[in-house]
């Protein structure tokens, strides 16, 4: 959700630190300020904080704000509105600490009617100004023990960075649910919440675990627990470098994301395939085939784009491993009290490695000894640190708060780990044969659905005013369906929802009428007849139709013809078209497409 970035050393600090902020704007805020240890004679804190876009802060800034040591955050508002007075950092009284913090604190309305009992006045409507009074309050002799002492009274999910005028020398950060990644330099150090501020200035990173805290000096760090003893974290090295996060010559992320899947797909694949048996190398899996024979079921825990990511991948592996599997939303299966069975593989699906409703349904399955595997986009991840194996989805950085090519990876994923599951257990050689053949087709597939894009511009200028869509498809074209309909409606605003096809008469019928279009996703498997019968019906109700399918259908008004493959592999590519349909819709209405309203890249708070 929310960023931070730090740093300490010999440059003159807010430049780096706006750089950062811009680095992480995809991530979803409202508001960013910075605090900085102010050089001269006077010395102390100095802050700045402004409502809106990073560019607001910076026209903001005094003409004097010098320093070498500084903190800064971007806000996604949770507690108080959107506003200048509530964006971070947030300082005491005296101005002696400041501090910026991702997360929420759960007895933030309890600790502050304790503290204004005490006398601390507070400014703003955030939980984030308690965290600055118990610093300000504590008589502990260290900033170390200061902050320590701070987090000892705080329930919820925090990661935070901390500056205190006393110890210019240092700045103290921790985590508990919320990430914070340190970056090693040359007499320099730096923190963020995202490796994507910190990969132009260095690819040495140490990320933090929960419950874990860390002291950056300019020349050296040290790490340890909130308990005070000390770890030993060790750098490791960043897989991207900073041009993958530039638009690299597109307007949007988006459309950069977009046009990256066929490279993308094509290293998920690379060096995973093994012909000589017609199955795949995972491995980092840690899951022999006896382990992979005695599953029983497969639960697939993800949110938004993963979990129906998650719904495209169990139906693979009941078609090609015969095991029982569905998905649920990660923030439904921890709050219902579920039967963990000893039988079950779990799989946690996220972009990030750190959304909080997943992180927090591993974290319950592990400690009810479940085995849990994740599939993530991001090494070193908190989810890829807690299970006990997973697979790289390969996908690299994916900068637009809506997910494309991360979601076809992790389809791919699932394509290759339903594969693997398969060929343990009863898929033929022949059949294994057969999907890696697909597998092997779906990089060129992709790149000619994208030369169709001038097609399906126009399409969607056709579409643009449509105020609400419906979508649908069956079995497999159920969680495509599903999938572009979210996509249409996270980027353009429109109202859409997804149905089954065969769920028309049960309900949604009604809707149908010329000013609602529908989307109807019609493979060429073998429920091609259900599906046309699915657009007879709507089409005796005068609505609009737009078809996604293998060959020209009858009765659409518009088909977006897409490639064939595999019956189980198609739903990889029909849902591509309709990322560019949900992009140029967005684009004909004008809207922020890379940063949709209210909507953030990494959600890591409930």
């Amino acid at each position: 959700m929310c960023g931070i970035v730090g740093y300490i050393g010999k440059r003159d600090v807010a430049p780096l630190l706006l750089e950062g902020l811009q680095r992480l704007e995809y991530r979803g805020y409202d508001s960013a300020g910075i605090a900085l240890h102010a050089s001269g004679k006077t010395g102390g804190l100095k802050s700045a904080k402004a409502k809106g876009r990073v560019r607001e802060l910076e026209a903001r800034l005094p003409k004097r704000f010098a320093g070498t040591t500084g903190i800064a955050h971007t806000r996604w508002a949770t507690h108080g509105a959107p506003n200048d007075v509530n964006a971070h950092p947030h300082l005491d009284a005296e101005e002696k600490v400041a501090v910026v913090h991702n997360g929420i604190i759960d007895n933030a309305s309890d600790l502050r009617t304790k503290l204004t009992a005490e006398g601390f006045v507070f400014v703003s409507d955030t939980d984030t100004e308690v965290l600055a009074h118990l610093i300000a309050r504590s008589q502990a002799g260290t900033l170390e023990e200061k902050v320590r002492d701070a987090v000892r009274h705080i329930e919820g999910t925090y990661g935070i960075a901390v500056l205190h005028a006393d110890f210019p020398d240092r700045i103290v950060v921790a985590r508990n649910g919320s990430p914070v990644v340190l970056g090693i330099g040359e007499k320099e150090m730096f923190v963020s919440s995202d490796v994507a501020a910190l990969v132009s200035h260095t690819r040495q990173v140490v990320t933090l675990d929960d419950g874990e805290m860390a002291t950056l000096k300019a020349d050296d760090y040290r790490t340890y627990t909130t308990e005070g003893s000390s770890t030993s974290s060790q750098p490791t090295t960043v897989e991207w470098e900073a041009e993958s996060y530039d638009m690299g010559g597109h307007d949007t992320y988006m459309h950069k994301e977009i046009h990256e899947q066929a490279d993308a797909v094509d290293r998920a694949l690379r060096g995973r395939i093994d012909d000589r048996f017609s199955t795949v190398h995972l491995g980092g899996l840690n899951l022999d085939a006896r382990d992979a024979r005695a599953v029983r079921r497969v639960k697939i825990l993800g949110c938004g784009t993963s979990y129906h990511a998650g719904q495209i991948g169990a139906q693979m592996i009941e078609e090609l491993a015969r095991i029982p599997a569905d998905a649920e939303p990660a923030s439904e299966f921890r709050y219902r009290n579920p039967v963990v069975d000893p039988d079950t593989l779990y799989i946690a699906v996220s972009q990030s490695g750190e959304t909080y409703d997943v992180l927090a349904a591993v974290q319950e399955l592990k400690r009810k000894g479940a085995r849990v595997l994740g599939l993530v986009n991001v090494v070193g991840s908190a989810i890829a640190r807690e299970t006990d194996g997973g697979i790289y989805v390969h996908a690299g950085p994916e900068v637009c708060v809506v997910s494309t090519k991360c979601f076809t990876n992790m389809v791919v994923s699932f394509g290759l780990l339903a594969l693997h599951l398969g060929r343990t257990r009863d898929l033929s050689v022949a059949d294994g044969k057969r999907i890696i053949e697909g597998l092997r087709k779906l990089p060129a597939q992709i790149t000619e659905i994208l030369e169709n894009e001038a097609e399906i511009e126009k399409l969607a200028a056709e579409y643009a005013d449509a105020k609400s869509m419906m979508f649908i498809g069956r079995v497999r074209g159920y969680p495509v369906a599903r999938e572009a309909s979210l996509k249409l409606k996270e980027v353009s605003y429109i109202h859409a929802e997804a149905y089954p096809a065969s769920e028309l008469k049960h309900g949604p019928l009604a809707l149908i009428e010329p000013a609602m279009p529908t989307v109807a996703i019609v493979p060429d498997d073998e429920l091609l007849e259900k599906n046309r019968a699915a657009l007879e019906e709507i089409k005796a109700r005068s609505g609009r139709i737009l078809a996604v399918a293998h060959q020209e259908q009858e009765k659409a008004d518009h088909t977006i013809v897409v490639p064939k493959n595999e019956d189980e592999l198609d739903p990889i590519l029909m849902g591509i078209p309709l990322q560019l349909f949900a992009y140029y819709t967005a684009k004909a209405m004008g809207r922020d497409i890379d940063k949709p309203r209210n909507l953030a890249k990494s959600v890591t708070v409930e």
